[in-house]
């Protein structure tokens, strides 16, 4: 049972610009409430100008912690006191945790989450090929986290020239098997890299539904020639979890691979992120995951 808000409730929260929408409260009030803790995790909206206000707010009123989201990951770097060393390599910033001589540490657990699954289904991946679809924020912690699996090589799709650069230039001196290539110019070279690869990651938000959008569900960041040049029994991992399955997804299941969503991802990140705000090794992962798919309706419907 929660434990009943009082004057020594303390808070933790979610920043993004929407949040809304977030499965985040669920998931953590949840951990919160089978472990005793007398905290409460808000979803906070954030406009980007006043992100620097709204964390030293919340930093001033004893916030316990944070994670962010779109559009904050690389922008709340800026803010914090610290980085850890994977936050300051991967040049994105998830976690926020209370820095013992105050301010806050930035730290990144999406590559936890991310890794989560991958690992969890017994396949080597040392040497493989990996094809990254986007080069925002989320793409970067993916780069981090194929690396640490041993992928041989790496190539990363972007529709915008600066803003792939801007991913690759500091990822050359760790990941030298990583390549970029220009989406929208370069269409046989994405779909000979996607015939080749063994897993293809979607960090773009497209096929994304929404209340406010539910069309969006219908799409997909490939299109049918590009879909139909992925090999029967790779993997396709899309970030995105509502819907279940994607329409990427269903298309890749069509081909004969095997298909991951990023709901598993979310709730590993997270788990990751309350073991760093409250020193505890062990929290409910499980209480985790049934919060956030019965905030899905059941799991047919991003932190």
């Amino acid at each position: 049972m929660p434990t009943p808000i009082s004057g020594h409730t303390a808070l933790a929260g979610v920043l993004g610009d929407p949040v809304r929408h977030s499965l985040s409260p669920a998931m953590h009030n949840a951990a919160l409430a089978e472990l005793g803790l007398d905290w409460v995790y808000l979803a906070l909206p954030a406009p980007a100008e006043e992100l620097e206000t709204v964390v030293r707010g919340l930093e001033a009123l004893d916030c316990r912690g944070l994670n962010v989201t779109l559009p904050h990951k690389q922008a709340v770097a800026r803010l914090c006191r610290s980085l850890s060393p994977l936050a300051e390599r991967v040049g994105a910033v998830n976690t926020l945790v209370r820095h013992p001589e105050g301010g806050w540490l930035g730290d990144n657990t999406d590559v936890t989450g991310f890794l989560a699954p991958l690992r969890a289904s017994g396949s080597s991946w040392h040497g493989r090929r990996a094809v990254v679809l986007g080069c925002g924020g989320s793409a970067r912690a993916v780069v981090a986290a194929l690396v640490e699996l041993g992928c041989g090589a790496i190539t990363v799709a972007g529709r915008s020239s600066a803003r792939l650069e801007g991913l690759l230039s500091p990822c050359r001196s760790w990941a030298p098997q990583v390549q970029g290539l220009a989406w929208d110019s370069q269409t046989e070279s994405l779909q000979h890299a996607l015939a080749q690869a063994d897993l293809v990651v979607n960090t773009t938000p497209v096929g994304m539904a929404s209340a406010t959008n539910p069309e969006a569900a219908q799409q997909s960041p490939l299109t049918l020639a590009e879909l139909e040049t992925l090999r029967p029994g790779s993997t396709v991992y899309d970030l995105i979890y509502t819907p279940r399955p994607t329409a990427l997804l269903q298309a890749a299941s069509a081909r004969g691979c095997q298909s991951l969503d990023g709901l598993e991802m979310l709730v590993q990140q997270g788990a990751a992120a309350l073991r760093l705000w409250s020193g505890l090794e062990t929290v409910p992962v499980a209480a985790m995951r049934a919060a956030a798919l019965a905030q899905l309706g059941g799991g047919n419907s991003r932190p």
